[in-house]
Formats: C-alpha cells, structure tokens, sequence
C-alpha cells in the first residue's frame, strides 16, 4: 500500500484545506507517501493548538488565517489535487475556481476507499447512522470477523489502512459530507432515511439527497444497496442501484430483506446468507432494548446489511439482543423522584426529536433549542403540542420553535404545553427538573445544533449529565 501511495503521490503539489481530525489524518498519509504538502486553515497557530504543533517539525507548507481560501484559488495551476474538510460547502466560489482549472476536489473517505484492501459497508441517513454503524459492527463481530468501525463516527481508519487485510470487513458511518465527493461506494451501502438536514451547508435539499444516494451509486453488480422500504424517498431509490437491493421494514414483509412478521424478526432471501425465497426467523422485536420503533427499524437494517455481508443472521441478532446503546442517544442519565432523564443531545435536526418523543408514552417535559440549521419546525411544533407537556427552550431557535408550536396549538384549538425560557443549559435543567411530577421523562433532545452554546453535541450531552446527576 504504501509504496502504491507513492506512485500516487511522491513530489505532488497537493493542498489539505481543514485541518479537523480527518485532514490531519490525509497530511499524515501523503507526507509518508513524498507528497508535498500545503495546508489551509482559517485558523491561527494558537487557535489549532495541538493539531498545529503535531506538525509543526514536518517538511510542509502552511497558509492560515482569514483569506486562507482566497490564496488556494490563486495558487489553482499549482495543485494535483486538493483534500476538502468534510463540513465545508462545496459551492464556494474558490472551490468552484478549482474546478473550472480542473483541480481534482478529494476527501479522506475517498483516499481511504481507494486504498483499503477489506470489504466496506457505509451507512447514512439523516437519523440513526451512529446507532445503526455500532450495531452493524458487533453484529459482525459476533460472527467472528475482525472488523474496523469508523467514519463520522469520530475515528478516521485512514491511519489504520495499511494493516486492514483482504479478509476484513470496514463499517464507516458516512454523513452527506463525506459522501458529496465520493466517486467510489462501499460494496454494502445502508440508507436509513431522509429528512431535510445541514442546509446552512448544503444548498438545497435536492443537493443533501443526491449527496446521500453516493452510499451506493457506483456500486458495482456483486455489491447490495439495503434501502429503507418505509421511507418513500429512499424506497424510489432502488431503480438507481446498479447492484442487488435488500430491504428492511416494520411494517410489512419485504424481499429480499428483514422485516417483522407479528412480533418476530425474520430475514428472507438476502444473499449470500439466504437464497431466493429462503427465510430464517432470527429472534422478537421485543430483544431489542432501546426505547423507539426508529431503533428496531435501525437493528433491521443492521441485520440485513450483516447478511449481505456473510454473517449468520443468529449470531448477529444475539448482538442485537446485547446492544444497549450509544452514548447521547436516548440515554438514560438517571431516575429521581419517579422521573427519568434522557439524554438525546445527537438530536441536532427536529425530525430525530420527533422520533424520540414517538418513543415514550409517558408524559414528557422536552429541552430544546440549539443553533439555527434553517431546518422547518412545522412538524415537531405538532408532535410537541400532542406529545409535551411542558416545553422548556434555550439557543437561538428558541423564538422558531415557540412560534412553530403555538402555531400548530392554534390549528388544533388547544393550549399546547407550557413554554418555559432558559438561558442556558443549566437554567434549562433546573426548569425542566422543577416542572416534572412523578412519571415524566425530562428529555434533552434539541432538534438543533450545538455550535450557538458548545462545540459540539458531544458537550453539550455531557454538561447536561453532568447537571442531572447533580440534582
């Protein structure tokens, strides 16, 4: 491998622009394979911090701070190639400078994909990769494989590409960024679903869905697309696939693919596991222990991937069975005085709040709010005003969401739940704890983004364990 990066890349002028952890990982595999390196950042050296002085001693170049894009663009009949930080837009008109002078646009992913020796399942969707990616992974695992989980899953696997084998099998948990600019799809793409997501990245939604069907548009004839049957965007996909299509589904039998027949988990026909109309029931719904008919539809999905991928499907639902979860998604912080908290900060968009509302019957005090994603609340102002009983917001959206669910109230001629406003998080929590009677679930599940209060949803979901757990 690596002396086939150095055919690639030894002596090429090639730039890096972003330096978050997957761009870092891109400086370190072309500087061994003799590229030469220029890295971009609209940061300074001591707002990189670590990540500068990581390669602070290496033989590079560096353009940082304001104008850094401005002097990519100038610098265009340099460049062999140029490796994008996932979140940029892809329609800035520096990027669309490289383009017209045909610099070739590339991502870790890509090189990863290029270069990986194993079989790769990618999974997306606009709710439940993380959850589904962890599944597939020890579902896989418990078939005996030796299997690397990675992506946006938090760990680049670019570092780790050398070691993976042949024989291995790669899960990558790969978010509409990382897919726009891929020519190559994993040999089992899963798609989940699709909502209108990152439009403060993307420029339309057309543009975030076309992104997704990457997972597995260059497939090829051997390779399976596992689609959701239940999403009707996703379902219309399928003519699209070059390869073989599995399904997964709660409400109905599918083939080839998993699906429930009453209570029961059954997979039919999905190769190389099961042929033609051949089927295995594998285990119950009720086996999988995380609250929401969202996350059966994910362990579905997961099942049906890791038969498309050679694993017997009893072992992988046994995994199933075991899984309890991912942290910040639904997670149960504690119960105190009769009320339980969850912790769903990976809510960053309204359509994962609503399916985490449809998952408790209980009555709910929700905290939301967060950075504004220009995404509607229309929707989840109607399932507050059926499913919440009081509604404590914070964060920029705040204003959006109250209008959004006093609107729907005043369709529906009633009062809707209690509004409360918080300042912050802690102020949010406090509210929340004092509103809720015995038999409440609190939940943080903001239907936002965090970048307004914390860097990320990771922070964010940690402060309010932190704060629960001190009532």
């Amino acid at each position: 491998m690596r002396a086939e990066a150095a055919r690639e890349f030894r002596g090429r002028q090639v730039a890096v622009v972003g330096l978050g952890v997957s761009n870092l990982a891109v400086v370190r595999f072309l500087l061994r394979a003799g590229a030469r390196v220029t890295a971009f950042d609209q940061k300074g050296p001591e707002e990189l911090g670590e990540r500068y002085l990581s390669l602070a001693g290496e033989p590079m170049e560096w353009v940082l701070g304001p104008g850094y894009l401005q002097e990519l663009a100038a610098r265009a009949d340099r460049w062999e190639r140029v490796f994008l930080t996932p979140g940029m837009r892809k329609d800035l008109p520096e990027l669309e400078a490289l383009r017209r002078a045909g610099v070739p646009l590339d991502s870790e992913v890509g090189l990863f994909l290029r270069y990986c020796r194993a079989t790769v399942a990618g999974v997306t969707g606009s709710a439940g990769k993380t959850t589904t990616t962890t599944l597939l992974g020890r579902m896989l695992e418990a078939a005996g494989r030796r299997v690397f989980v990675g992506g946006n899953i938090g760990r680049p696997l670019l570092p780790l590409v050398g070691e993976i084998g042949p024989g291995d099998l790669v899960v990558l948990e790969l978010s509409s960024f990382q897919l726009q600019m891929l020519d190559q799809s994993p040999h089992v793409g899963v798609f989940l679903n699709v909502r209108p997501n990152h439009l403060d990245v993307h420029a339309s939604f057309e543009e975030y869905f076309e992104a997704k069907k990457n997972v597995f548009r260059f497939q090829g004839a051997g390779d399976t697309a596992v689609l959701n049957a239940e999403d009707p965007l996703v379902a219309g996909c399928a003519a699209a696939a070059p390869g073989r299509v599995a399904w997964f589904g709660r409400a109905g039998e599918v083939a080839p693919g998993a699906f429930l027949r009453g209570d029961q988990v059954v997979l039919r026909g999905v190769e190389p596991v099961l042929e033609g109309a051949r089927e295995e029931a594998v285990g119950r719904a009720g086996d999988v222990r995380l609250p929401g008919a969202h996350n059966l539809a994910n362990a579905l999905a997961a099942l049906a991937a890791a038969a498309a991928l050679g694993a017997d499907p009893r072992r992988a639902w046994a995994a199933a069975r075991a899984f309890g979860g991912v942290e910040h998604r639904l997670e149960l912080v504690r119960e105190l005085d009769g009320v339980s908290f969850y912790n769903d900060s990976i809510a960053t968009a309204p359509d994962r709040t609503i399916a985490a509302l449809e998952s408790f019957a209980r009555p709910v005090v929700l905290i939301a709010g967060g950075y504004d994603k220009k995404i509607p609340f229309d929707e989840l102002g109607e399932r507050i005003v059926e499913r919440v009983r009081v509604l404590v917001l914070l964060g920029r959206t705040a204003p959006k969401i109250r209008a959004a669910v006093e609107a729907a109230a005043a369709r529906r001629g009633v009062g809707g739940p209690e509004v409360l406003a918080a300042a912050d998080l802690r102020e949010a929590v406090s509210l929340a704890a004092s509103a809720a009677r015995p038999g409440d679930v609190v939940l943080l599940s903001p239907a936002c983004a965090s970048y307004d209060m914390f860097r990320n949803y990771e922070e964010r979901g940690r402060l309010f364990k932190e704060l629960v757990r001190a009532l």
